[in-house]
C-alpha cells in the first residue's frame, strides 16, 4: 500500500512514517499545499492528513481533492477536535474516517487497512470497531494487532455484536439466536460475554464490551 501522510507536527509525522514504513511505501508533506500537489500528481492508496495544516487546512484540502481534482483516494483525518460538529465537517468535506488525537498507531493501522480493503473490494468481510478487527473469512480476531483466541460460538456472538456496533443488541434477541428455547440460555449468554471480555478487554486499557443493564450488550467505545 502506498500512503501519503500530511502532518505539520514533526514528531507525529516521524512516528507515523516510521510505523508504516515497515510494511508500506510512505510519502509525506508538512503543509497543505505540498500535500495537495502530491495527492493530485501522484497515485496513492490512502491519504492520512491533519486537519490543522499551514497553507490550506485539511478540510479545504479534502474538499479541493474531491470537488476540483476528482481525486477519490480514501482519506483519514487526524485532529485534536472531537466534537460531533467537527466530525461532521470532516465527513462533509469528503473524508472517509476521522481519528481524534491522541491515538494509537495500531488503531490507525487497523482503520487504514480496513478502508484500503473496502476501497479495493478486498476482504470486505472484515469488521472493525476501534482497534478490534474480525476477519470473518479467516476467523481471525485481532486487537491492537494482537491475535485473540475466541471459541467458535464466541466468534458468532462477536460477529453479531460488531455488525450492530455501536448499537445495543437485546439480550432476548441474542438468546433466541443462539440457544432458542433452552432453559439455561441466559446463563449461556452471560458465560460467553464473560469470555469475550476476558479476551477482548482484560489485556487492554479501553473496554469495548459493555452491558446495557436491563436491555442487552454492545461493542464499542464507552461514549459512542
Amino acid at each position: 500500500m502506498r500512503i501519503l501522510v500530511i502532518e505539520d507536527n514533526k514528531d507525529i509525522l516521524a512516528n507515523i512514517v516510521d510505523y508504516f514504513s515497515k510494511e508500506h511505501k510512505v510519502d509525506c508533506a508538512q503543509d497543505g499545499l505540498t500535500g495537495l500537489h502530491l495527492a493530485v500528481t501522484q497515485e496513492f492508496d490512502l491519504i492520512i492528513l491533519d486537519v490543522m495544516l499551514p497553507g490550506i487546512d485539511g478540510l479545504q484540502l479534502t474538499s479541493r481533492l474531491r470537488n476540483d481534482g476528482n481525486v477519490f483516494t480514501p482519506i483519514i483525518m487526524l485532529t485534536a477536535r472531537d466534537t460531533l460538529a467537527d466530525r461532521l465537517k470532516g465527513f462533509e468535506s469528503g473524508s472517509d474516517d476521522y481519528l481524534v488525537k491522541p491515538f494509537s498507531l495500531a488503531e490507525l493501522e487497523a482503520r487504514a487497512l480496513a478502508i484500503y480493503r473496502r476501497s479495493k473490494g478486498i476482504n470486505s468481510s472484515i469488521l472493525m470497531v476501534h482497534d478490534l478487527t474480525f476477519d470473518m473469512k479467516g476467523l481471525v480476531v485481532r486487537r491492537a494487532g494482537v491475535i485473540l483466541k475466541i471459541p467458535p460460538l464466541g466468534l458468532k456472538l462477536l460477529e453479531t455484536l460488531m455488525q450492530h456496533s455501536p448499537h445495543t443488541v437485546k439480550r432476548s434477541d441474542l438468546e433466541e439466536q443462539f440457544w432458542g428455547d433452552a432453559a439455561t440460555r441466559g446463563d449461556n449468554l452471560r458465560a460467553h460475554i464473560h469470555q469475550l471480555r476476558t479476551e477482548i478487554d482484560k489485556p487492554f486499557d479501553v473496554p469495548l464490551v459493555h452491558t446495557i443493564h436491563g436491555i442487552g450488550y454492545r461493542i464499542g467505545m464507552e461514549n459512542e
